[in-house]
């Protein structure tokens, strides 16, 4: 239920502030292919937290690696799609500035 939330509160933000929403598979072989060269190397147990591509040799953590071919895939989706890989800032609305709104005095140091 926490990550469903999560997911639609991504998606809500998104189309408030006219973004797109990139999500990958769930079982996309993200920790499974090399970052560096490409190649697929096959399952791991989740113990296995560093391995080395059989094909380049490139040293990878687990979970640096799963992010890296997650951006990727995210800016390639975005390309695909036509819109920007990196769209600009979008600036806060006033009243989203800060949690407890606009202090009244200054804080003592």
């Amino acid at each position: 239920m926490g990550w469903s939330a999560f997911v639609t509160m991504l998606e809500y933000k998104a189309a408030r502030y006219g973004r797109t929403l990139v999500k990958a598979g769930r079982f996309e072989p993200t920790s499974q292919v090399c970052s560096a060269c490409g190649a697929k190397d096959g399952p791991k147990p989740l113990d296995v937290r560093e391995w080395i591509c059989t094909a380049c040799g490139t040293v990878h953590d687990r979970d640096h690696n799963a992010a890296i071919n997650i951006k990727r895939a995210a800016g390639l989706a975005a390309s695909a799609c036509g819109a920007p890989v990196r769209p600009e800032s979008v600036l806060a609305q006033r009243d989203e500035t800060g949690s407890l709104g606009f202090p009244t005095k200054p804080c003592a140091a």
